[in-house]
């Protein structure tokens, strides 16, 4: 008996100490996907107001280095959270959110494999529209806003459960959505005070990333094993009568022996 309850609790620690890892990537990244917050400590001669955070790893800044590393950094970290997030959270729509997460993290890399070559917020003969950049930034957007969607459906509809990403999914999503669409002044022609809601999109993404890594660490109250299915030390069967199952067995043992 007790042997079997070793083999009934290992799984459900074992998927435990994968959302414990996923959660504490997905906090670091939630860190690093805001390190641009440096451009206050460096001397990178952009004004925050006016330009686009990428141009901080356009290819003739000084420090392009180094944020395309945090940039990289970040699209690891997401990659390793959401792989341990998926194998232990069940359900069609968190799968499908959890590999949008991957695939923001894919174009996030593809983002500074094509880096703007200028900064134009500074440089006049600069593009504002570099076409290879703009379609994996574009990518990043869809991928992000998709992952949120779908973990948010997900949670909505208790698979997983997770009610601190079905209260506030809802709202991190659009609003996400309308910083997102506010920087795009540039690309029409008219610049200016798009590097502010930009910023305000990076730092509601980085809040995202920060709910799922909380709602990891605090599993539903009805916990679940690494396969998805409720253990029986949770579930106990319940008799018509209202005695559970377990004790009306032990109550035949007893008889049994009785005679």
């Amino acid at each position: 008996m007790h042997q079997a309850l070793e083999y009934d609790r290992t799984p459900r620690l074992y998927g435990r100490r994968r959302r414990l890892w996923a959660a504490l990537l997905l906090g670091t990244a939630a860190v690093a996907y805001n390190g641009w917050l440096l451009e206050f400590l460096l001397p990178t001669g952009l004004d925050p107001r006016h330009s686009y955070v990428s141009e901080l790893y356009a290819a003739d800044q000084p420090f392009h280095r180094l944020f395309s590393g945090i940039e990289v950094a970040c699209a690891l970290l997401v990659t390793a959270g959401a792989l341990l997030a998926r194998c232990t959270l069940p359900g069609r729509l968190a799968a499908a959110g959890w590999w949008a997460a991957i695939a923001f993290a894919g174009c996030s890399v593809a983002d500074t494999v094509v880096p703007m070559r200028c900064a134009p917020s500074v440089e006049r003969s600069c593009e504002a529209v570099n076409p290879w950049h703009t379609t994996t930034s574009a990518l990043v957007h869809f991928a992000i806003f998709s992952s949120m969607a779908l973990l948010s459906a997900a949670a909505k509809a208790g698979c997983p459960r997770l009610p601190l990403i079905r209260r506030w999914g809802p709202w991190v999503l659009p609003c996400a959505m309308v910083c997102a669409v506010a920087t795009v002044g540039p690309l029409f022609g008219g610049p200016g005070w798009h590097g502010v809601p930009q910023r305000a999109h990076l730092v509601l993404v980085g809040t995202w990333f920060a709910l799922l890594a909380v709602a990891l660490v605090r599993p539903p109250a009805h916990d679940q094993s690494a396969t998805g299915n409720p253990t029986a030390a949770h579930t106990p069967a319940r008799s018509l009568n209202g005695v559970s199952t377990a004790t009306s067995q032990e109550d035949g043992l007893r008889s049994t022996a009785g005679l």
